[in-house]
């Protein structure tokens, strides 16, 4: 499935995703490697600790984010990658069992002078299964135009 076109990104289009499930191995696994603080990497270390339980690192959520967005197919083969973040929040833990999920909104296109592409910039809420916001940020993205299939 090809991804959308700058052209067909619309002021407040909403992309919603599929879910994923996290368990004590894989924010385990990623902690390892990326942010091992106790409360990530350390079950025991993490019952005592300030969040009274193993949580996924924030850098984690906000990974499995944009693979979550990747996998729908809205940018394959369109994006050109991104040109930047911004309000990220981490509002709530992402815990073992945990399933989350995103909503993204359109909040503006700014095409670019190449005419090869434009910045399509996307507001995501990162959703548990209860429905809970628990990571929000702003990306831009750099998509390709119609043009530069020509």
């Amino acid at each position: 499935m090809a991804g959308r076109w700058f052209e067909d990104f619309q002021i407040g289009d909403v992309i919603e995703t599929e879910g994923a499930t996290l368990t004590d191995s894989m924010i385990m696994d990623f902690a390892q490697r990326f942010d091992p603080q106790p409360f990530h990497i350390d079950v025991v270390a993490a019952a005592a600790g300030p969040f009274q339980g193993l949580i996924a690192s924030g850098f984690h959520t906000l990974s499995l984010t944009f693979r979550l967005l990747r996998d729908t197919g809205i940018i394959t083969g369109t994006g050109l990658g991104g040109s930047g973040m911004d309000e990220l929040r981490w509002l709530m833990p992402v815990r073992p069992g945990d399933t989350i999920r995103v909503r993204v909104e359109v909040v503006e296109t700014k095409a670019s002078r190449r005419g090869d592409r434009g910045t399509v910039r996307l507001a995501y809420a990162t959703l548990n299964q209860r429905g809970e916001t628990v990571m929000t940020c702003v990306m831009s993205h750099i998509v390709a135009t119609r043009a530069i299939s020509v």
